[in-house]
């Protein structure tokens, strides 16, 4: 059985990726921070982790960038999850009975058109699996949470208005982090994968991300993301995240060939599969 470190608790949506991943027979190691499901998998207390990058909607987790680029991990997979919110009460409790509805703030606005119908109390926390065990061991008749269908089962809960999030097309991309000692040789196009993660960091002057950017002309590469994000100990200076595909891992390897002669300092975060939905 493979043990796998997750921010959140169980029920929550990073479990129900790994259960995506590794099918239910999965130990949880749950943290409270992405930082620590890093840690986790750089002490090797796990096997892997699992880790949010983005969403559709609200974009790119940009410190988690920070954690890729100065912790032992790298990227071995990726996969997508459409984020389905449900609303959830302890056993026969009616919908009429509810008084207030707890969750995590992005799940509470993830669903603001559902929730302004009802005259509820809102009530924040910092998980939404959280917020579903404590429902259940609290036993109360009057209050709702908003969590995932995996919540509602490990807790004994009823669904009273399944996925009633306002935009429906709402996803979340996970990374799968593996240890890498740092010393060890960077992965190669050959070792795996159609997909890449990397980073390159240019010099502040005019021009030189345009410049930058022509070194993967002629290549077939499809850029699927290119992401800046600032260097804490250099103000206003940045780095660039770029995730990008390809059918000829030579290609991407002749990539970074041109961008290391162009004096471009680059670092590769993983080679890998593309993704599919679990979802």
């Amino acid at each position: 059985m493979k043990k796998v470190a997750i921010q959140g608790y169980r029920g929550s949506f990073h479990h129900i990726v790994a259960e995506g991943i590794e099918g239910a027979e999965v130990e949880i190691l749950a943290c409270d921070t992405f930082r620590e499901v890093a840690q986790a998998v750089e002490r090797r207390d796990v096997d892997y982790g699992i880790m949010a990058i983005e969403n559709s909607i609200a974009g790119s987790i940009l410190p988690n960038y920070n954690l890729l680029q100065n912790c032992n991990v790298h990227i071995t997979g990726e996969a997508y999850l459409r984020i389905r919110q449900n609303l959830m009460v302890n056993r026969g409790v009616q919908l009429e009975d509810i008084r207030e509805v707890e969750s995590h703030h992005m799940a509470l606005l993830q669903c603001t058109d559902y929730l302004d119908k009802h005259r509820w109390q809102l009530i924040e926390s910092t998980d939404t699996a959280l917020s579903a065990a404590q429902l259940q061991a609290s036993g109360s008749r009057t209050k709702a949470v908003i969590a995932s269908s995996l919540a509602a089962d490990l807790f004994n809960l009823d669904i009273v208005a399944p996925d009633i999030p306002t935009i429906s097309d709402n996803y979340t991309r996970f990374l799968r982090l593996d240890y890498c000692d740092r010393s060890h040789k960077e992965p190669q196009a050959g070792e795996g994968g159609g997909k890449a993660s990397l980073y390159f960091k240019i010099s502040n002057s005019s021009g030189s991300l345009y410049d930058t950017l022509g070194c993967f002309e002629g290549l077939n590469l499809n850029m699927t993301k290119l992401q800046s994000y600032p260097i804490p100990t250099e103000p206003w200076h940045y780095i660039f995240h770029v995730d990008m595909e390809f059918t000829e891992g030579a290609n991407f390897s002749r990539a970074i060939e041109r961008l290391r002669e162009h004096g471009v300092e680059v670092h590769i975060y993983g080679v890998y599969k593309k993704g599919k939905d679990l979802q």
